[in-house]
């Protein structure tokens, strides 16, 4: 009875001693190993070959365990002073891992304290980065170049301040302006648009007209040019009329006399028509005498 306690008494004993002298670190962890305070060691260590599992350690070590995935701060909203004096509320967010695990945990303690001290630095670093350039090239024009920019000048505030982490990603969500603002560049948008409108509408009036101006004298050159090849056609045509009526009357004078009383009678001589006359007119000559004034 009693060997068996004595050999309960050292099982439980081996037991205790077990998980005093070991601990587990997974895939996604590394860890510090401290002995009276003072970091030892690290195990899987971020940048060499992956070693996690079971570890093992001395009664009076313990173990603090950090992420060796790669982290990430949704950074809070900042707002800064553009170069065109233009106010933007600027969010973004960062990627790190940690890269020095006891350096990381003599100055941030935590991912708590990373946050906090991140968030300083990139708060300082976006406005300085951001503030030497003008708001469209933030909102869109070299957003990829500046946050590289920042990325490299927050790595290398965090180097000097001995952090042990890296920087790996620096992302601008949104670059906005405040919204006290939007509503003033909103309406100086407006009339922006509604002064182009305007100048493109003078600018059209203007085109219309000159339009107008050249179809109207172009209108004006035709109807003239067609009025005198008219009055040319119609000379020619006179002439060429009187020139078959001179010929008509020299082939038979007295027949073209006549043929010309006839038709200033049928013009001349219509229904309830009066004529007063002198007796030797010799309009109705032929009505009078068939042989016309000249056989009076």
């Amino acid at each position: 009875m009693r060997k068996w306690t004595v050999l309960g008494v050292l099982a439980g004993l081996l037991v205790i001693g077990f998980f005093l002298c070991t601990f587990i670190v997974k895939q996604w962890e590394q860890a510090i190993v401290f002995q009276f305070g003072e970091a030892k060691r690290v195990e899987n260590t971020w940048g060499e070959t992956a070693d996690a599992g079971l570890k093992f350690k001395y009664p009076w070590e313990n173990a603090v365990t950090l992420d060796r995935r790669n982290l990430e701060v949704d950074l809070k909203p900042v707002e800064l002073l553009a170069a065109d004096q233009e106010r933007l509320v600027v969010d973004a967010f960062i990627r790190y891992r940690i890269m020095d695990p006891i350096r990381f945990y003599e100055a941030l303690q935590t991912e708590r304290g990373a946050q906090f001290q991140l968030q300083s630095i990139m708060d300082s670093t976006l406005r300085d980065v951001l503030g030497r350039v003008e708001s469209p090239e933030i909102i869109s024009g070299r957003r990829a170049e500046l946050m590289a920019e920042i990325q490299d000048v927050s790595n290398s505030v965090a180097k000097d301040k001995k952090f042990g982490v890296e920087i790996i990603d620096v992302r601008i969500k949104r670059a906005d302006l405040p919204q006290e603002n939007a509503e003033r560049v909103f309406q100086r948008m407006v009339t922006q648009r509604q002064q182009e409108a305007s100048g493109i509408r003078a600018e059209g009036a203007e085109r219309a007209q000159e339009i107008r101006a050249t179809a109207q004298k172009t209108a004006t050159v035709i109807r003239a040019e067609a009025q005198q090849k008219a009055e040319i056609i119609r000379g020619e045509g006179d002439q060429e009329r009187n020139a078959i009526y001179a010929s008509a009357y020299n082939l038979d004078p007295e027949f073209f006399a006549f043929s010309r009383s006839m038709k200033a009678y049928e013009k001349g001589l219509g229904k309830g028509t009066t004529y007063v006359l002198s007796p030797d007119s010799d309009f109705l000559s032929y009505l009078d005498n068939q042989g016309g004034p000249r056989r009076r």
